[in-house]
């Protein structure tokens, strides 16, 4: 009986080895994200992150256009994210201080009334923000910064801002421009240099900044014709120095200067 029970043990066959199953990944559901992902693919955690970035990629989407357009939407709302206003700290700090937080938080530079200039460092912002309510911000430099048309709100409550430069803020544009009319009474220097959205209309927003004494409008890409335009930006603010291209950049010449540079050109050999 014995040695008959090890032949029966010995002939019964061992159950199949489990497949692994790859559980897709519910965007809402249960397991959402790539981190939902990684955990329902393999629950020791062996796939690299890599390789399941790939695989959420390729279960969510069908072809590299709708790749580009979700990172569009995640950029927008990022951008949106970081210009909303933060009334909380302005209704217990005041607006300066709001102001001030918001550019600093943007990774921009501000100056109070009688104070240093102000940057953030890598821990934070400094402790002595929220103990200038009362201070006015005569200067902001938010060069290269995400500020876009909702952002503004949270400048334009400084009334006695005298500096602002918007230098390379690849999200101001000619709608933008069009609000600053309520800086009008405090604004003495404008930076727009390098600003790809600013055109031609959103120049002509500016003749309510009679009180500009300096405007930088260089490297405006979407201006077709600079020279032109700080000609005319010119006699819009005939008390403001305006620093920007050549006055006869894209300027087109008469028949007579056409005649005459083609008359000094070298002839080719």
């Amino acid at each position: 009986m014995g040695k008959q029970r090890v032949r029966s043990e010995k002939a019964r066959p061992s159950p199949p080895p489990q497949s692994l199953r790859l559980v897709a990944p519910v965007w809402n559901g249960g397991t959402s994200g790539i981190r939902g992902l990684s955990r329902s693919v393999d629950p020791e955690g062996s796939q690299r992150k890599g390789r399941t970035l790939l695989q959420f990629l390729a279960d969510r989407f069908y072809d590299v256009e709708a790749v580009r357009e979700y990172l569009l939407q995640k950029q927008v709302l990022k951008v949106l994210q970081r210009n909303r206003s933060f009334t909380y700290i302005k209704e217990r700090y005041g607006p300066y201080v709001a102001g001030a937080y918001f550019i600093l938080k943007q990774g921009g530079a501000v100056k109070f009334q009688d104070k240093e200039w102000m940057w953030p460092d890598g821990r934070g912002l400094s402790g002595e923000l929220w103990k200038l309510r009362e201070v006015p911000v005569e200067a902001v430099d938010a060069s290269g910064c995400a500020i876009n048309y909702q952002g503004l709100d949270n400048l334009l409550a400084l009334k006695e801002l005298q500096s602002l430069s918007l230098q390379c803020c690849p999200h101001v544009d000619d709608w933008c421009l069009s609000r600053l009319h309520q800086l009008a009474n405090s604004l003495r220097e404008l930076s727009l240099a390098g600003c790809p959205r600013i055109s031609e209309r959103g120049l002509a927003c500016l003749h309510h900044l009679q009180n500009l004494r300096r405007l930088d409008i260089s490297h405006l890409p979407a201006v077709s014709n600079p020279g032109l335009v700080q000609i005319l930006v010119e006699e819009m603010l005939p008390n403001c120095e305006v620093l920007g291209a050549d006055w006869a950049q894209g300027l087109k010449l008469g028949p007579e200067e056409q005649s005459r540079d083609t008359a000094s050109s070298p002839i080719p050999a």
